[in-house]
């Protein structure tokens, strides 16, 4: 009975184990704030990846010998890896938000020139008290938007759909633009970019000279490369999926491969939004053909359409106002919402790792 009681409605667990889960998440958006949003979510493809390899293992080992699951892996991926530590809603969306509030407080922290400071994704801010603090109300945040999509039973991806709604909440919070306005002839022209046009902006209260329009990827933009590689990516992540069963575990690759482009190596791709909807799309079509050359070409399909909506939504959310709003969240929100209304409707037999 007393149990009953401390159950809370819509987030769907116990009093004593969400306080758990919040007092964690505050010191895991802080940690996201401190040592930068990118490479916070780096360290979410490494815990993913090895929660992903001990699942395996762990599957490989009951079939052989009969271990009772559990007894070699924790759970890592979905407790560390998507959990309170270095779960994307709560220490990526507390880097995230951190930059924002120091693109408007600390301008002068930033380059003279270039994107806006509040962009900057892979600046650590160290031990800065009141940056540290603005990571981890947002870590907290993330922590209950999530609890709450899960409760309602959002049918999509909620980490995704909260690291996208976390980031527009630190941009009416910090006073940048929603969206802002387009230099060219619409949001998707990133053709101000291409001539080099800059302009006077007040994103976040500061007067900053800076490009007219910021694609999120300068390397990663123009539609015909972001679909070549989002056929590459997806058939990479189909294959992970049909030899070992993991929706995760390209998805960590993808994200491991970000400390390249951290360290300043050029031109590396983002393709964990790519990757993961490869698997998906695998899924799918295993469900429903079963055919080995079938899976990989849904798994392109699916990792091209997950690509190219990353890129239409970075163009009307990400390049013209002051802050990052995540292209791959958001195309994984778009995608899981169609695999999830296809489910429902009876056009496909699975809804991926949804669980629907």
């Amino acid at each position: 009975m007393n149990e009953l009681m401390l159950q809370l409605p819509v987030i769907n667990m116990g009093a004593e184990a969400f306080a758990v889960l919040f007092i964690t998440a505050l010191a895991g958006g802080a940690f996201g704030a401190a040592i930068g949003a990118l490479p916070a979510f780096i360290f979410t493809g490494f815990v993913v990846f090895l929660g992903e390899g001990l699942a395996i293992l762990e599957g490989n080992l009951a079939a052989l010998s009969g271990i009772p699951g559990g007894e070699v892996a924790t759970g890592l991926t979905g407790v560390i890896g998507f959990g309170a530590i270095t779960g994307p809603h709560i220490a990526f969306a507390g880097g995230v938000a951190a930059s924002a509030y120091a693109g408007k407080k600390y301008p002068e922290m930033g380059p003279e020139e270039g994107y806006h400071f509040g962009k900057e994704i892979t600046y650590a801010f160290g031990t800065k008290p009141d940056i540290l603090a603005v990571g981890a109300l947002f870590g907290g945040l993330g922590a209950i938007i999530n609890q709450i999509a899960i409760g309602l039973g959002f049918p999509t991806d909620t980490i995704a759909l909260t690291v996208f709604l976390s980031a527009m909440i630190a941009r009416v919070v910090f006073s940048y633009p929603l969206i802002g306005s387009a230099a060219g002839n619409s949001l998707l022209d990133m053709s101000p970019f291409e001539r080099g046009e800059e302009r006077v902006a007040t994103d976040g209260g500061v007067e900053t000279v800076r490009p007219a329009t910021e694609p999120w990827l300068p390397h990663q933009y123009k539609w015909s490369g972001v679909t070549v590689i989002g056929l590459v990516g997806g058939i990479l992540g189909g294959y992970i999926w049909l030899k070992t069963g993991s929706f995760f575990l390209g998805y960590g690759i993808s994200a491991m491969s970000l400390l390249f482009l951290n360290l300043g190596v050029e031109k590396i791709p983002v393709t964990h939004h790519i990757t993961l909807m490869g698997a998906s799309g695998a899924a799918v079509a295993a469900a429903t053909v079963g055919s080995p050359i079938a899976i990989l070409l849904a798994a392109a399909v699916f990792g091209a359409l997950s690509g190219l909506l990353g890129e239409l939504t970075q163009r009307i959310f990400y390049s013209h106002s002051g802050t990052h709003v995540d292209p791959p969240a958001m195309a994984i929100v778009l995608v899981t919402v169609l695999i999830a209304v296809l489910y429902f409707a009876g056009v496909i037999p699975t809804s991926a790792y949804l669980g629907l």
